[in-house]
């Protein structure tokens, strides 16, 4: 039976490691034989997940160069690696004594969010891989526009969609307004994303401040943790809007608290693809989102409102429309419904295991 390696920079919380561990329990291990390797050991949150599924976990120990020797001599040991990393990938892309393993390669962000060092490691060494898998278009892009790499990979876009089955049984226990005080009727606004730069919350909190004084009412639930958590909850103080704020901090049951959203609101300057997005027009929740990544692959002129990024008065503008017209919102809901119903990451799983055995072949 073929031996595949799954690695990734970490295993905390966040959108590409959740992708792994929703895509675990699809994995065909009649087929291949699956480990999964991260490099830093303090980013592990998810790690007890997948092994509880019996799937053996390797920690490289992270270290300046340690981690990468490890990861090599692992690899040694196995048929095909997919890396869902670029400094992992570039470790692996270097040349090898002996048989070097098949490397499949997802790309989760465009390049220009690279550092400048990581690109041109990736970028030199790119050709290395035997496939490519890119979560949007706009990720595709960002790659083929290297002409040296433009027609020398084997690449496709492949949306990695949720776990439609596990979202279902989330959705089935309510309560999530009683339990933030929120009463039925209050309009409810809420995001999902880590508090990093790149997620661009001070926007959405100059947003939000309009929104509220536009509707007064409203109520925003921000699902997330990071570094930059206090940062943004000094901001809203600032601007009078705390109080009708609620940070939730890391919950297990993000979809959940989705479900209760009236809006999903996404204020990101770069992305992929959100997970969380597509995790929400799933449940039906209309989107309003910036135009990055693979953000206007999937919300089109019928399942939801799209702006420009580091744009609040947009992005409060497209909030305040929603919540002043039930009827768009409800029709925008359905649409985001319908959307989501194309992507599910059994489809994913089936359509990467396929490519397995293209490579391997």
């Amino acid at each position: 039976m073929p031996r595949v390696l799954v690695v990734i920079k970490g295993l905390g919380r966040g959108g590409a490691e959740q992708l792994l561990v929703s895509a675990a329990p699809y994995l065909d291990r009649s087929r291949y034989e699956y480990h999964f390797a991260y490099v830093l050991p303090h980013k592990d949150a998810l790690a007890p997940k997948l092994t509880e599924m019996g799937f053996p976990v390797h920690c490289l120990g992270g270290g300046r160069a340690a981690w990468s020797l490890r990861l090599r001599k692992l690899a040694r040991g196995f048929d095909l690696v997919h890396v869902h990393s670029p400094v992992p990938a570039v470790a692996l892309r270097l040349p090898s004594w002996g048989t070097s393993p098949a490397l499949v390669c997802t790309e989760h962000n465009v390049w220009d969010r690279y550092h400048r060092a990581t690109y041109w490691a990736n970028r030199l060494t790119y050709r290395r891989n035997d496939y490519v898998f890119t979560v949007s278009d706009e990720v595709r892009r960002s790659i083929e526009s290297i002409p040296a790499l433009r027609s020398r990979l084997s690449m496709e876009t492949l949306y990695h969609g949720p776990d439609r089955a596990e979202l279902s049984r989330a959705v089935a226990v309510d309560g999530v307004r009683e339990e933030f005080g929120i009463a039925p009727d209050v309009p409810l606004i809420g995001t999902v994303a880590n508090f990093k730069a790149h997620k661009g919350y001070p926007h959405l909190m100059t947003a939000a401040a309009e929104v509220l004084q536009a509707v007064p009412e409203a109520r925003f639930l921000l699902v997330g943790q990071g570094p930059l958590e206090p940062e943004i909850k000094s901001r809203a103080t600032e601007l009078g809007i705390a109080n009708s704020l609620t940070f939730t901090g890391f919950r297990e049951d993000v979809p959940r608290l989705m479900a209760s959203f009236d809006i999903f609101a996404m204020s990101s300057l770069q992305e992929g693809l959100s997970i969380a997005l597509l995790e929400a027009m799933t449940l039906g929740v209309p989107p309003v989102v910036t135009r990055v990544g693979g953000a206007p692959e999937v919300v089109g002129a019928h399942e939801g409102l799209i702006v420009e990024p580091g744009d609040p008065v947009a992005l409060a503008a497209g909030i305040i429309s929603l919540v002043q017209d039930p009827d768009s919102r409800r029709r925008f809901g359905e649409g985001a419904r319908r959307r989501a119903a194309t992507f599910d990451i059994a489809k994913t799983v089936a359509r990467t295991e396929a490519v397995y055995g293209e490579v391997l072949s």
